[in-house]
């Protein structure tokens, strides 16, 4: 059996429906891909998209969508909560069935460079694909952004591409080419208008500041719903699950009287990471394993 991979993009689109459903089409026009999700983020202004496939058909649908984004998305009028430097901003492969974390490094890599001669666009690996280690974690070059790398990338050795030009695409930024672990997109809603408290949460959960092993976080507020948001990634579920996370989480924000609304999950998740039990204890308000969890995704679509 051809290795199956998991391709996560994240295109800085998140209000167009219309955009987003013309960048799903060109990646799915790919025999073999299949789409287990997508969900769009107005306040991030973000997409999210979950295919699956084997590894040289996914690879051809990530190439593909960076066309499109480059095509249809323009940086310089996008605003959102969430970082971004690319209009196909990250491109991760994750192993699936019969495939191997090296199977997803050799994807990521030849993508990237398929990206960077026939698209223009520069690339910057990271995760398990990274060829420098202060490229492992994405946001040790990402948190610069569009506007910050503009005059870094051709001029700061530390921001020379791993492929593609070494210059930002004035539309369409540069893309991280990446292979990793399984990540699970969760967020936590708290119902506070302050946004310092889903800061402060934020930092005391996320590894880099002494909490959870494995853990990314951000606070950020939610215009639309008037709450705030522990906005975070879990790079390893086995390590960090997402109900010890919850738990942390909402003791924090009972410590300074504020109660959480609400989970989301963005995207999604292993069937060992998520089950009823655990979507009740999060005050996760719809849990449909058919279309969240990715081995009933799979099943219901074919795979």
């Amino acid at each position: 059996m051809a290795p199956l991979l998991e391709f996560v993009p994240n295109f800085s689109e998140g209000k167009d429906a219309a955009v987003v459903a013309a960048l799903v089409a060109a990646m799915t026009s790919v025999a073999g891909v299949k789409c287990l999700g997508s969900e769009l983020d107005g306040n991030h202004n973000r997409a999210v998209v979950t295919l699956a496939g084997p590894a040289a058909a996914i690879a051809e649908a990530a190439v593909r969508g960076a066309r499109e984004a480059m095509q249809r998305i323009d940086l310089r009028h996008h605003r959102g909560e969430h970082k971004r430097m690319g209009a196909m901003d990250v491109c991760p492969f994750v192993p699936l069935a019969g495939a191997t974390m090296a199977d997803a490094v050799a994807t990521a890599r030849a993508v990237g460079a398929r990206i960077g001669q026939e698209l223009g666009l520069p690339v910057f690996l990271y995760a398990e694909a990274c060829t420098r280690e202060s490229r492992r974690v994405l946001g040790n070059f990402r948190n610069k952004e569009f506007e910050g790398l503009l005059p870094l990338v051709g001029t700061d050795p530390e921001f020379t591409p791993d492929f593609g030009p070494a210059k930002l695409h004035p539309t369409a930024g540069a893309v991280a080419v990446g292979a990793r672990k399984f990540l699970i997109a969760y967020n936590v809603n708290l119902r506070t208008t302050d946004v310092q408290v889903a800061k402060d949460i934020a930092k005391a959960v996320r590894e880099k500041d002494g909490g959870f092993k494995k853990v990314q976080g951000m606070g950020f507020f939610l215009d639309d719903k008037q709450l705030s948001q522990v906005s975070m990634n879990l790079l390893d579920y086995e390590t960090s699950s997402i109900r010890t996370v919850f738990d942390k989480v909402a003791e924090l924000a009972r410590a300074r009287g504020v109660e959480v609304a609400e989970s989301e999950l963005i995207g999604l998740a292993p069937a060992a990471a998520l089950d009823a039990a655990t979507a009740r204890h999060i005050r996760l308000p719809r849990f449909e394993p058919a279309e969240q969890i990715v081995e009933a995704r799979l099943r219901a679509l074919g795979g």
